[in-house]
């Protein structure tokens, strides 16, 4: 064979190698793509404190069509599975735990709606996470990394492994807001009787709810109509409420007893349970001396006089006792009709970030 021909040959196997890994390129990058993107949002703002956006498929309809999860592990199974996209799979280890929260439904002096929400729990890291699903409302949302069950080492913008687990935190929003001004929390309620419906209907995570609704619905209504939709579970073992509230100056709490859904209409929500039922009022001492304060303030109040209620009742307003370590890891003043908020990380109520929904773009400003 003549060099000629063996340079031909070369070429031809050389072209066919580079078509056959262009190939590879184009369908991993179809397959992890977005998903790499988003990885590459994982931003630190401060030291326990981080940013993230995904814009595009994170994977919520078909874990809706496949009929959703009624665990914490199953969530994070299912997650494991989208990130990875079957090539991997994990023992989950979701963590537990009890905590406290805030929150308070009020108006400025010229009628726009201010909601306020304290989060407290365990010295812990706080992720900010901006979405912009394919099908659905663009939201800006708050996550504790305790909820995602992953290794004390992890950090959220470290390897790219860890960047990627950093992307479930869309699925354990802990409050937030959409482009319609719903605004959702989530707060512990009096006991630790966890809720598992059990019907016909597709399941739901304390968690997953949240997004649901953050993703599906553009007011308290709608919110309501799509729980109703589901069997509701709790996450981390333990009671929860929802503090939802809209642009309309609506807000309610959602509940649930015995099984069922129970729905309360309220300006303040804090961590004893509120509906017209026997466990009406069951609760801790401090949760309804909380209740009590935020309940006493006078309308209107600015944003300003929203973040000085959320310090009022802060944990640091409370003494500690043995084996106590609630601290207020955020709060946050949401503004839903002008889509922006103000946040307040760990109990630094002089410094705040700017949180902005725009036309699918601003999200976090200095």
């Amino acid at each position: 064979m003549n060099k000629t021909k063996k340079k031909i040959i070369i070429g031809s196997v050389c072209g066919v190698l580079l078509a056959i890994l262009l190939v590879v390129a184009v369908g991993a990058w179809i397959m992890f793509g977005g998903i790499i993107q988003a990885a590459y949002t994982v931003t630190k703002i401060e030291d326990g404190l981080y940013s993230m956006e995904y814009k595009g498929d994170y994977g919520f309809e078909d874990f809706l069509a496949k009929g959703g999860a009624d665990s914490d592990g199953a969530v994070a199974d299912y997650l494991v599975s989208f990130l990875s996209r079957g090539f991997y799979k994990m023992e989950p280890d979701v963590q537990t735990g009890e905590f406290g929260c805030s929150t308070v439904c009020t108006e400025d002096e010229n009628g726009t709606v201010l909601f306020g929400r304290n989060y407290d729990w365990a010295e812990c890291t706080a992720i900010i996470v901006h979405t912009v699903p394919d099908n659905g409302y663009e939201s800006v949302s708050t996550s504790c990394p305790d909820f995602l069950g992953l290794d004390k080492s992890y950090t959220p913008d470290g390897s790219m492994m860890e960047r990627m687990q950093t992307l479930a935190a869309i699925y354990v929003p802990l409050d937030g807001m959409n482009e319609k001004g719903l605004v959702v929390a989530d707060l512990m309620a009096g006991d630790r009787e966890e809720t598992h419906q059990q019907t016909e209907k597709a399941d739901l995570t304390t968690t997953t709810a949240i997004r649901l609704m953050l993703d599906r619905a553009a007011n308290v209504d709608e919110a309501i109509a799509l729980l109703r939709q589901y069997d509701m579970h709790s996450s981390i073992g333990a009671a929860h409420h929802f503090s939802i509230a809209d642009a309309s100056g609506k807000s309610v709490v959602v509940e649930y007893v015995n099984g069922k859904m129970l729905v309360t209409e309220t300006k303040v929500v804090t961590n004893h349970y509120l509906a017209d039922c026997e466990k009406q009022g069951v609760g801790s001492e401090q949760s309804h001396i909380r209740f009590d304060t935020l309940s006493t303030y006078g309308r209107p109040a600015d944003g300003t006089g929203v973040r000085d209620m959320l310090e009022s009742v802060a944990q640091k307003n409370y003494p500690k006792t043995e084996g106590s370590y609630e601290k207020t890891m955020w709060s946050i003043v949401y503004c839903p009709e002008g889509l922006c908020a103000d946040f307040y990380f760990a109990e630094n109520y002089e410094n705040g970030d700017a949180l902005v929904l725009l036309e699918k773009g601003g999200f976090l400003k200095k």
